[in-house]
């Protein structure tokens, strides 16, 4: 698994009025978790921001390279923005060791285009998009790919189909469906309209011919 190494310093000092003040500074505050103990720390904002914005979608493993001579093996939890603006605020880690299992969330990359939506106008559904793990850190992969390109209108792919490394042990329902292909929405016929029934009369008379309207209510 790659690893990436991210400079870090410990701080001592907590709270939002701490957090406003080293944003205000281009630093990022931060917490690295390891069971039930938590140690504040801060980043550069820039150098965050692109591990952040390289790695998206990745499960990557970071070495936190402290300013004392610390170093502490972690993976990204977790990150915060701010709504309106998109601005990173905190990020969250938890410590990793090598001899450890952890379990992690890894997402699932799709390859190729079906033959049932590329051939026959299928359309395909994505119903799972990350799984669950459990294995020692250096066995945790950065995405699993998968090649859909074979599937046709009424296959699907599910989590037993999925082919992991030795060590790497799932955690979804195998029967999950992770993909499939469903055949096209068919338009239903026009209503026939309704014969009208001979009108005899003696005199020639007008005969009023039309549809009642349907009446409904749109959903706000």
């Amino acid at each position: 698994m790659e690893r990436i190494t991210l400079n870090a310093e410990k701080r001592s000092n907590t709270g939002k009025g701490v957090a406003r003040s080293l944003r205000r500074q281009e630093l990022i505050p931060a917490v690295l978790y390891r069971g039930g103990e938590s140690t504040p720390m801060q980043f550069a904002k820039k150098e965050l921001a692109h591990f952040i914005n390289s790695t998206a979608g990745e499960q990557v493993m970071v070495n936190i390279q402290f300013s004392d001579g610390d170093s502490r093996l972690a993976l990204m939890k977790d990150f915060q923005l701010e709504p309106s603006r998109g601005e990173l605020l905190h990020a969250d880690f938890f410590e990793l060791l090598l001899t450890e299992e952890v379990k992690v969330t890894v997402h699932i990359a799709t390859a190729g285009e079906p033959v049932g939506v590329k051939r026959d106008g299928g359309l395909l559904q994505i119903l799972l998009r990350e799984i669950e793990i459990e294995c020692l850190p250096d066995k945790i992969p950065g995405h699993i790919r998968i090649d859909i390109s074979r599937l046709e209108i009424g296959q699907a792919l599910h989590v037993s189909d999925l082919q992991i490394g030795e060590g790497i042990k799932i955690l979804n329902d195998p029967d999950e469906v992770i993909v499939n292909v469903i055949a096209p929405a068919v338009e239903a016929a026009p209503a026939e309209e309704a014969a009208i029934a001979p009108v005899e009369a003696k005199e020639p008379e007008l005969i009023k011919k039309g549809k009642k309207e349907e009446e409904g209510e749109g959903e706000a």
